[in-house]
């Protein structure tokens, strides 16, 4: 099972919220989620139960987030084009449609997620701070990095359908 497609079906994503998500304060404010699970968790123990409500709460922000935002007036920018890749990539990578080295390129960026991602349960588990800082800054690193590649793969394939060419405004 593909993890993305996975989370896009959990996040229930239509039309709809993908056009609002194009909009850079969905697309930026999402930055805020890793961080906020991981304060959660590292506070579990001032927290106690009160954990739960916390990653309930980051829970729901992290449904509500594409939703909460106007669609854009305008989409020539790094954010909403981020979206528009990601777009085409979950739905169009087994098609033939991308590029062969934006796959590969995303393949490596999706390894190096996974590869930070025991560090990042270590350090929660150890509460080990310093690897936790380090380990959610290596996350949020690559996932900006898969942003970049999503805007790059969107510019390269944004005339070959005209419904991807209609997401555009200036």
């Amino acid at each position: 099972m593909d993890i993305l497609k996975l989370s896009e079906r959990l996040m229930s994503m239509d039309e709809s919220s993908w056009q609002r998500h194009s909009n850079p304060l969905s697309v930026y404010s999402r930055f805020s989620i890793l961080p906020l699970f991981t304060i959660a968790l590292a506070t579990r123990e001032l927290l106690g139960w009160w954990t739960l409500a916390a990653l309930m709460l980051v829970s729901l922000w992290t449904w509500l987030n594409p939703r909460l935002f106007a669609a854009p007036k305008t989409t020539n920018n790094w954010a909403s084009m981020g979206t528009f890749g990601e777009r085409v990539y979950l739905h169009y990578k087994n098609e033939g449609l991308i590029p062969e080295h934006h796959l590969r390129a995303c393949k490596k960026i999706v390894l190096l997620q996974i590869v930070g991602l025991p560090f990042w349960f270590y350090s929660l588990y150890a509460m080990d701070f310093a690897l936790m800082i380090l380990s959610t800054a290596w996350l949020m690193f690559t996932k900006t990095w898969f942003v970049d590649r999503m805007v790059w793969l969107y510019q390269d394939v944004k005339d070959l359908k005209p419904a991807f060419q209609s997401w555009l405004k200036s």
